[in-house]
């Protein structure tokens, strides 16, 4: 059994942590609240992000982040991609040691355009990183700590390093895969939160199964026509980590990003949406990011564009989707755009 640290109690960061500590790890989980690390370790509850949810009784917790690096040579990062290089930057001041650092978080960087591996390369120093493994895939936390059966992938440049994140995670419910398409693996992972905000305007507009199919199909020709000029493998955007994850966070009422697009869709404006959800939804500044990439390799994103739009340049979204389906005619295959 592994020493191994969790690095943010949100649900996704707590769902991955009851896996390892179900897998017998001893797992400690960080948060940057001293209450809720307090709730953890007193009530095995965390009732802000999973409700109802018991924790086992061997999970930790500790508002006390060089404690939680101490811990282990297994870091999970699980706090929100604007989080990182300051959760990085604190690490930086005590961390004097190899760590496996496994990045979940899923998003871009707007501006600097950089994905979460090459953030946490740039925010910590080389002789601190043993490897970087991104864990990602179509999952929901309030069905993983269900046990419903769970599948995802590891993916490392390093092999050996995706095949030990797949040993401490997996079990009868919980499946991994490996790849070593970091690049496809992130992008997939980032992109399909872009398109699970449009799919949202369209549920919310009422606009039925046939538009929110397009909107999967055409969204997931985007997301590898971007993909694949940055460098990842075509196959891997129809798998678990591009497809897979897609299909999940476009049509469940668990997607934070779908939710958030219905609100769009029924007519209220962006910031009273981001009030009422309470949580990051990483779809906002990855659709600014995903904007930026299109026009920095000129890669055709419609739906990436008119979701632009309708988040940054106040566009109504019904305007917004009468021009997406007005546009010049095209041939689907071909050119997939």
């Amino acid at each position: 059994m592994e020493n191994v640290t969790v690095l943010g109690a949100g649900s996704w960061g707590t769902a991955l942590a009851i896996v390892l500590a179900e897998n017998g790890h001893h797992t400690l989980l960080w948060t940057h609240r001293e209450e809720q690390a307090v709730e953890i370790n007193e009530h095995h509850t965390n009732q802000k992000y999973l409700p109802e949810t018991n924790l086992p009784n061997n999970l930790v917790a500790t508002s006390h982040l060089e404690k939680a690096i101490d811990h282990s040579d297994v870091v999970v990062v699980a706090v929100p991609t604007k989080a990182i290089r300051e959760v990085c930057e604190k690490m930086m001041t005590f961390l004097n040691k190899k760590v496996l650092f496994v990045h979940v978080s899923k998003g871009i960087e707007p501006n600097s355009l950089m994905r979460i591996s090459e953030m946490l390369q740039e925010s910590l120093s080389a002789d601190v990183i043993e490897e970087i493994v991104v864990l990602s895939g179509p999952s929901h936390a309030e069905e993983v700590v269900l046990h419903h059966p769970t599948t995802i992938t590891a993916a490392s440049k390093n092999l050996a390093a995706a095949e030990k994140v797949q040993d401490l995670f997996m079990n009868q419910y919980f499946r991994v895969y490996t790849t070593d398409d970091v690049v496809g693996v992130e992008l997939g992972g980032a992109l399909k939160n872009v398109i699970a905000l449009a799919a949202g305007i369209s549920d919310g507009l009422n606009y039925g199964d046939n538009a929110k199919a397009a909107l999967i199909t055409r969204g997931l020709a985007e997301i590898t026509r971007l993909g694949v000029k940055m460098g990842g493998n075509p196959f891997t955007f129809s798998g678990l980590t591009g497809m897979g994850d897609l299909i999940v966070t476009c049509t469940s009422v668990h997607s934070r990003n779908w939710r958030a697009g219905n609100m769009l869709g029924k007519g209220m404006k962006l910031e009273q949406v981001l009030d009422q959800m309470g949580m990051v939804v990483e779809g906002v500044r990855t659709t600014k990011a995903a904007y930026q990439l299109s026009q920095e390799y000129q890669v055709p994103m419609p739906i990436t564009t008119a979701l632009y739009d309708v988040l940054f340049n106040d566009k109504e979204p019904k305007i917004a989707v009468d021009e997406l389906m007005i546009r010049t005619k095209k041939r689907e295959i071909n050119d997939l755009q």
